[in-house]
């Protein structure tokens, strides 16, 4: 079997976990703050074909394993309607933040089993470490404060209205939106983004992968 073979037999099934267990925490926040909206729409479940897009969750992050890049990616937004939220624009950032945490949170657990276990190469240790480097990948990612991504709900809580008005334009663009912003502005971070993404994973592994 080929490296790139196995490689996309590993990562394949952890981005759906870990994009699935992403979705659902936001949506069992948004629940939780007074909107169903997400659970009307089936959307509290484990059931990657309830999450996933085909192009963010798993063409980019699986292009990006087999490239050797830092991993990252992202999935079909749960719908809220935040008007409906407990604490206004702090309940939106509540559901927004949720996501990105719930990924670090499984990097941690992740990063925790292989410290503890002695195991130095095999299918195990791979495992965990593409558990690692994908959740905080997507974690970094998510956490970009640009519509539709997570971290935009964070600063639209804090943001001046005439800010909010451009994230709510940029939002309503859709995966247009998106697009705009890998093909004209991520380059510009990137370099940072790639940085961080390194430093979390040798933090929490101590150079175990």
């Amino acid at each position: 079997m080929s490296d790139t073979v196995q490689t996309l037999i590993i990562v394949f099934p952890i981005i759906l976990v870990s994009m699935s267990i992403h979705e659902l925490m936001h949506a069992l926040v948004s629940d939780w703050l007074g909107d169903d909206t997400a659970r009307s729409m089936g959307r509290i479940s484990l059931n990657p074909l309830k999450h996933i897009d085909p192009i963010l969750t798993i063409a980019l992050p699986l292009l990006l394993a087999i490239s050797g890049g830092p991993i990252f990616g992202a999935a079909k937004p749960v719908q809220v309607n935040f008007n409906r939220l407990k604490y206004d624009e702090f309940g939106g950032a509540l559901v927004g933040a949720v996501g990105p945490l719930t990924n670090l949170v499984l990097a941690i657990i992740a990063a925790l089993i292989l410290r503890s276990v002695d195991i130095s190469s095999g299918l195990e240790y791979k495992i965990l470490g593409y558990g690692v480097i994908i959740n905080i990948g997507f974690f970094v990612f998510n956490s970009i404060p640009w519509p539709p991504l997570d971290g935009s709900r964070v600063l639209y809580a804090f943001a001046p209205r005439a800010l909010q008005e451009l994230m709510e334009y940029i939002e309503g663009l859709g995966f247009a939106g998106l697009i705009i912003f890998m093909l004209l502005f991520y380059q510009l971070i990137a370099p940072f983004t790639g940085s961080l993404i390194e430093k979390l994973t040798n933090g929490l592994t101590s150079g175990l992968i």
